[in-house]
């Protein structure tokens, strides 16, 4: 993941429902993250009342959740936010790209923005970074979904 942020232009979160679906796991960290996005999905115009946010386990269960989100709420975008830190063996590896993969299955059958805001690092150090300290990826990710949901709506006018 690079360090350099996209420049996206701001778009207005006004008329856009958004599902935020976040593992539990790492969860200092994951809740890091959620603020962020919130911060940014809110300071975009995103009202609180159509913001709404699910929770499971781990990384692991985010597709599941996403597509059950997808099908009952109905959102404009999806967020699915975890935090995948390697260890000892190669499970975060497996898991991340699992997810990875998952994710976008059920975007593209789905027909439905779903921005992977899934931190896969080598250690905790990289991890505190991205999601509670000096790199904001949670308010990359709602720039990112703010984008994407404008763009779905414009090509489904």
């Amino acid at each position: 993941m690079s360090l350099s942020a996209s420049t996206l232009s701001a778009v207005s979160g006004a008329p856009f429902k958004v599902a935020i679906v976040a593992a539990s796991y790492n969860e200092r960290l994951v809740e890091g993250l959620i603020v962020r996005v919130k911060d940014g999905l809110l300071a975009q115009g995103v009202k609180a009342k159509k913001l709404s946010i699910y929770r499971v386990p781990g990384s692991n269960e985010l597709p599941y959740a996403v597509q059950a989100v997808a099908r009952k709420v109905k959102p404009d975008v999806i967020i699915a936010l975890g935090v995948i830190i390697r260890g000892d063996t190669i499970h975060y590896e497996l898991i991340a790209d699992a997810v990875t993969q998952a994710l976008q299955t059920v975007a593209l059958e789905g027909g439905l923005p779903v921005i992977n805001g899934v931190i896969a690092v080598e250690n905790d150090a990289q991890a505190t970074a991205r999601c509670i300290g000096p790199v904001n990826r949670g308010a990359e990710f709602a720039r990112a979904a703010l984008a994407m949901a404008e763009l779905r709506r414009t090509l489904t006018r």
